[in-house]
């Protein structure tokens, strides 16, 4: 696939109480859990966005650091956009270890020139699983230039300006977007 891929790692885990990138699931931290899911998409280069260069990145997943002050994905986003060599690239959580290859391929194959796409999961948009075009990179600074740092917000201006697709999550696909944000979700 000619994309870019970034894991998201950038997050505070406060609610979690400890780096959600080194917790297991199967024995496998999530760092490694998706970065393998990212490596069998094959993409042109992948990018791990956090606030730190962590110990764990593995050679050859380049590192974007958030610019200050971190806007959480936003920032991480923004910055990654900046740096693809790409025409697109596929954006995901460090927290949604159930995504699949096949999830992630189908939202891949949508893409069209300039024009990105995001899972719509009942109402909401499901924008750290989803796919920008290098273009919206324009968008993600302008919001970080304001005072609104919601990815929903932002996700429906690029919908809205053409530049991400929305693409209806089926209910029995939901799980596969399952994120952990507490200790509790593992359960």
């Amino acid at each position: 696939m000619n994309i870019s891929a970034v894991l998201l790692a950038g997050g505070e885990s406060r609610r979690m109480g400890r780096d959600k990138a080194t917790l297991l699931l199967h024995g496998r931290p999530f760092w490694q859990i998706q970065l393998d899911l990212l490596r069998k998409l094959q993409p042109e280069e992948i990018f791990l966005s956090a606030r730190t260069d962590p110990e764990w990145r593995p050679s050859g997943v380049q590192f974007v650091p958030d610019r200050p002050p971190s806007r959480g994905p936003l920032s991480g986003l923004a910055a990654t956009l900046t740096r693809i060599r790409t025409d697109h690239l596929l954006a995901l959580a460090i927290d949604m270890p159930f995504v699949t290859e096949e999830v992630l391929r189908s939202l891949c194959n949508l893409i069209e020139p300039g024009r990105g796409v995001i899972p719509m999961i009942g109402d909401r948009a499901e924008p750290l699983a989803a796919v920008y075009p290098k273009g919206a990179g324009i968008d993600l600074n302008a919001a970080l230039s304001g005072s609104d740092f919601s990815l929903q917000s932002l996700t429906k201006k690029l919908v809205e300006a053409g530049k991400l697709n929305l693409v209806n999550i089926l209910e029995e696909k939901e799980k596969f977007f399952r994120n952990f944000n507490e200790l509790s979700d593992f359960d």
